[in-house]
């Protein structure tokens, strides 16, 4: 073998010499398995089929709040049944949990003996349609398994499971469905203080900031431009009221002058001529006497007396503006007393235009400052209205949401939702699930199988016959020059002839098999 490449003759001669070392452990190892099976103890599997069942109400009107996909939610339902909460009632329920033996252990050996398979399907989506979170998909159904030392126990153990799984199923569905309708509500309340607060805050900064809100911009242009055209008609106005108040103060004093001066008995040129008249007449009568005398004396008292008139008369023109704020009297005539009526309008115009000239100055100050701080509480109303749309955005966002969970939570409470039905039962196991005699038996064909060829292959690399011309001239390394085969009454072949199979099998001694070859 080592030093030529076999044919597909070598290995069949090779199956010719060793059928009986692989048929031997061929036939007695699948024997030998079968009785080891009666070895072990026999377990029964009981088997229930539960049907996962969609929701009767569409999607499409009610959305259930059950998003996880199904295969994890039954592997999530197994390990809550197989909690100790709820597996320790049970055993108290059936009777398994007996004085003096261990819970632990009886939990433990449910715990191992459960196991949980989805149905699935190979039945395509219709109409090609993806498959929705929290939908059966290709999973109609799972199986419950339970096995046990004794059929009925494993029946009763694997209905109370299948129970357990369908009622954890339902309360589960509801919790989660409650769960999330009351998270949903506390979001709402939260939200809706929320929002009254940004509400509050929002009122209170537009009755602090009225009039200088986002839009009262352009119109407190307008007010200003307004009132700075107002300002100028009051302005002028008042100018004007000055000049006419002024004009009329000066023709009331010419005409006040007047009048008095044609009411007093003398008047300054007269009295101007009695003057020098009068001084004259002092010049000659010093001349003539002296300064004692009663002419004199009685002279210059006169010349006293008119330069007294004079500076009278003087004052009174030089004193115009308080003539002007005498109230008159019945004697004056009609026209100074109009005069000094209209002096008083004057006067009460301008004071009325310095009080609006004032409020109007005090107004367009105000308004200049709306409009230059206008940027930064438009900034800021901003910022509370983004506030407050975005939170009552979310607002009635989590309404709506709330409103689908509680529809969600109507509709599971009525067990309109998806729902898992039990379809068949545990039934009783009439035969065990372990062990499985055919399943030994064809273990032991396997190894016997596996033994024999290993056995086969092992004799042949130990055996070192020359059989054929080729194995000749492999281990001789010459060429081979006469061949002198064997000569019988059957001419059979020695292992490598053209014989039919089975009738290779009648050949001579292994001694009388081999050729008698030479080399020269």
């Amino acid at each position: 073998m080592e030093n030529r490449e076999l044919t597909m003759d070598d290995y069949l001669a090779m199956l010719r010499r060793r059928i009986k070392v692989i048929l031997m452990p061929l036939l007695l190892a699948p024997l030998a398995g079968f009785l080891v099976s009666y070895a072990f103890a026999p377990k029964f599997t009981s088997q229930s089929l539960v049907l996962v069942v969609g929701q009767k109400v569409p999607e499409g009107i009610v959305q259930s709040v059950v998003t996880e996909d199904l295969t994890t939610r039954i592997a999530t339902l197994q390990q809550q049944v197989l909690s100790r909460d709820r597996l320790q009632p049970m055993l108290e329920r059936v009777g398994l949990a007996k004085p003096g033996q261990d819970v632990d252990e009886a939990i433990d050996k449910i715990r191992n003996n459960m196991t949980v398979q989805p149905v699935a399907t190979d039945l395509p989506e219709i109409g090609g349609a993806k498959k929705k979170p929290g939908t059966s998909g290709t999973v109609p159904g799972f199986t419950v398994n339970y096995t046990a030392s004794n059929a009925r126990q494993a029946q009763m153990i694997c209905g109370e499971l299948t129970g357990l799984l369908l009622t954890e199923n339902l309360n589960s569905r509801q919790d989660v469905t409650r769960s999330t309708s009351d998270f949903l509500g506390r979001q709402v309340d939260d939200t809706k203080r929320n929002l009254d607060e940004l509400d509050s805050k929002l009122a209170a900064f537009k009755k602090q900031y009225m009039g200088q809100l986002p839009g009262d911009e352009e119109s407190n242009l307008k007010i200003l431009i307004g009132l700075n055209t107002q300002l100028d008609a009051n302005t002028q106005t008042s100018n004007r009221a000055q000049q006419d108040k002024a004009y009329t103060e000066s023709v009331l004093s010419q005409q006040l002058t007047a009048w008095r001066n044609a009411q007093s008995s003398s008047n300054p040129q007269t009295l101007q001529q009695q003057l020098s008249q009068l001084q004259t007449q002092l010049i000659e009568e010093q001349a003539r006497y002296t300064d004692d005398h009663p002419d004199v004396i009685k002279t210059k008292a006169n010349i006293a007396q008119i330069k007294k008139k004079l500076v009278d008369i003087n004052n009174t023109a030089a004193s115009g503006a308080d003539i002007l704020t005498d109230k008159g009297s019945a004697s004056e005539p009609p026209e100074i007393r109009q005069l000094r009526l209209q002096i008083h309008q004057y006067e009460d115009m301008l004071a009325q235009a310095t009080r609006d000239q004032k409020r109007l100055t005090q107004e367009i100050a105000m308004y200049q400052g709306r409009v230059s701080l206008s940027p930064a509480i438009e900034e800021q109303y901003k910022q509370l209205a983004r506030n407050y749309e975005s939170t009552q955005k979310v607002y009635q966002d989590l309404l709506a949401d709330k409103s689908k969970s509680d529809l969600a939570l109507s509709m599971e409470q009525q067990q309109q939702g998806e729902q898992m039905r039990l379809l068949d039962a545990a039934n009783l196991p009439d035969a065990p699930s372990f062990p499985n005699r055919l399943l030994f038996a064809a273990g032991g064909f396997g190894a016997g199988l596996t033994l024999g060829m290993g056995l086969a292959f092992w004799l042949e690399f130990r055996d070192n016959s020359i059989r054929t011309q080729a194995d000749a001239e492999a281990a001789l390394d010459l060429p081979m020059l006469v061949a002198i085969p064997w000569v019988v009454e059957a001419a059979v072949a020695n292992g490598n002839g053209k014989a039919p199979f089975w009738n290779r099998n009648q050949q001579p001694d292994e001694r009388d098999h081999r050729k008698e070859t030479a080399s020269f």
